[in-house]
């Protein structure tokens, strides 16, 4: 495994409710247990943990506190359109032989026959799931541009180490009425957050409007805002340092740091992939931490 310059690019972030008592070496030997493995034949996807550094690091890596750890998710690709055709061969071959219509249980029935056929001669798909706790904070930053995806790797961390007692992170406000309330009134905004040029709004029939690379000041958009639609997904810029969108979960999506914030990472001048890393991760880390205080009002 090749060792990936790490910044993080969807954040759904969690809050655990107690203190996470964990060190490093016994977090690390409790992954240990737990790594990565090959699918078998008849498996359909398994999750595992990785050393975020690749084959030649530990199973966590820490930088300023905060401990990284890196989940692998591996899957066999059953291709929709060769289950469908042969699905119906083996359909239309039992309706024969049995001079009967089968019913929807049992073509179900059949379908997983057919996927578990298949399975041995499957490609496999591999993806790494980066996430890092902050035990200070007490908050689990989980990289995922699914809520799916993020209650996967926390369904490992759960069955690695027993238990598990986080809570997705709320907002003071429902994001649809706070970004609402953005949109229309920006002098409201907390420190260091403005309103960058993407939006979607939605009425309450789900009829959805999307703006992107518009100036929503514009009278076109506060219209449809006074007309009732409410704002479910929002770019925002923080401090001239980063930028992504709000969405109406409360969760960040296409996170994307400037290069003010690049470069301070370059000036440290890194001797080998594996510094880099490290430097990038205590950098990203420590910028996400001001920005969580901001948006959240979370902070130990």
């Amino acid at each position: 495994m090749e060792i990936t310059i790490m910044w993080f690019r969807n954040i759904i972030l969690y809050r655990y409710d107690e203190p996470f008592y964990e060190n490093e070496v016994t977090l690390a030997q409790a992954l240990s247990e737990k790594q990565s493995r090959p699918l078998s034949n008849l498996a359909m996807e398994t999750w595992g943990w990785e050393p975020p550094l690749g084959d030649d690091g530990e199973m966590v890596h820490v930088a300023n506190g905060r401990i990284m750890v890196c989940a692998k998710k591996e899957e066999k690709i059953v291709p929709p359109a060769a289950v469908k055709e042969l699905l119906q061969e083996r359909i239309a071959a039992r309706e024969k032989r049995e001079g009967r219509k089968i019913t929807g249980k049992e073509k179900a029935s059949l379908r997983d026959l057919v996927i578990t056929e298949m399975l041995p001669r499957a490609f496999t798909k591999s993806s790494l799931h980066y996430a890092y706790i902050d035990p200070i904070n007490r908050w689990l930053v989980v990289d995922a541009g699914s809520p799916a995806t993020a209650e996967n790797l926390l369904s490992l961390l759960r069955d690695t180490l027993g238990s598990l007692p986080v809570v997705p992170i709320e907002m003071k406000d429902e994001p649809r009425l706070l970004m609402t309330r953005w949109l229309r009134q920006q002098g409201e905004m907390p420190n260091g957050l403005t309103i960058g040029y993407e939006c979607e709004l939605r009425d309450e029939e789900g009829g959805i409007i999307r703006a992107k690379n518009e100036d929503l000041n514009a009278e076109e958009i506060q219209t449809l805002v006074d007309t009732g639609k409410k704002v479910t997904a929002l770019s925002l810029e923080y401090d001239d340092r980063m930028a992504f969108v709000l969405n109406e979960k409360g969760h960040l999506k296409r996170l994307k740091f400037y290069d003010v914030v690049l470069e301070e990472t370059a000036e440290v001048e890194a001797e080998s992939p594996a510094e880099q890393f490290d430097a990038d991760f205590a950098l990203s880390s420590a910028e996400l931490s001001r920005l969580f205080v901001v948006l959240y009002g979370e902070s130990q």
